[in-house]
C-alpha cells in the first residue's frame, strides 16, 4: 500500500489546503472485441492523463480464456495496472466508467464480450462495500487473468483480507492464461 508521499502525486487539497491520503490501487483491464491490443493502450493512455492517477507500472500482456460469458466470445487480452492515486474510490470508479463507455463498452448482459473492461481490484487496504462497488474485488482470488499479471509487477503482492497473491494464483492455477510477449503495452 502506498500511502506515503509519492513524488508524482500532488497530495495537497486545493480548497482546504489539507493533505489527501495516496492510496495504491490495482486496476484489472481486458478486451475481447475490436482491436484489443489498442483499447487496452488507449485506456492505459486514458488513465495515466487522469488528474491525480500517476500510473506506476503495467503488466505485461496475457491472453485469457473468457470466464462466464458466452460459449462463442472470443479470447481476453488481459492486464494489471499499479497506480497511485488521490481520488475518492467513487471518483476513480467512475472514471474507469468513462473510459469504458469511450472505448464502446456496453453494459448488457453480465459476461457479454466487450471492448474494454476496467474493474477495481484494490483501493488501498480498504474494505468497501455498497450498491455499486465492493473492494477488494471480490472475484479477484478466483481469477488467474487477474492474479497472474498482478503478480508479474508486484511479486509481494497481497490481496487485502484474503492472502498473498502468489499463493492465491498457485491454487486456482493458470490454465487458459497464456502471457503474449510479442505484445506490449506502453507507459509514455
Amino acid at each position: 500500500m502506498t500511502e506515503t508521499p509519492s513524488p508524482h502525486v500532488i497530495d495537497a487539497d486545493t480548497l482546504s489546503g489539507g493533505l489527501k491520503p495516496i492510496r495504491q490501487v490495482i486496476l484489472s483491464l481486458g478486451s475481447n472485441l475490436g482491436d484489443r491490443e489498442t483499447n487496452l493502450q488507449g485506456a492505459v493512455d486514458a488513465l495515466r492523463d487522469t488528474p491525480d492517477v500517476v500510473v506506476v507500472d503495467v503488466s505485461p500482456i496475457y491472453e485469457t480464456e473468457p470466464v462466464g460469458g458466452p460459449e462463442d466470445a472470443g479470447p481476453y487480452l488481459n492486464i494489471v495496472l499499479l497506480a497511485d492515486t488521490t481520488l475518492s474510490v467513487d471518483t476513480l470508479l467512475d472514471r474507469a466508467h468513462a473510459v469504458e463507455q469511450a472505448f464502446g463498452r456496453e453494459r448488457s448482459v453480465p459476461g457479454a464480450p466487450r471492448t474494454l473492461d476496467v474493474d477495481l481490484i484494490t483501493y488501498g487496504q480498504k474494505t468497501i462495500e455498497s450498491e455499486e462497488l465492493t473492494v477488494p474485488h471480490p472475484r479477484a482470488h478466483e481469477r488467474a487473468f487477474v492474479l497472474a499479471p498482478w503478480l508479474d509487477i508486484e511479486p509481494d503482492a497481497v490481496l487485502p483480507g484474503v492472502g498473498p497473491v502468489a499463493e492465491l494464483l498457485a491454487q486456482v492455477g493458470t490454465e487458459g492464461v497464456h502471457k503474449v510477449d510479442d505484445l506490449t503495452i506502453e507507459l509514455q
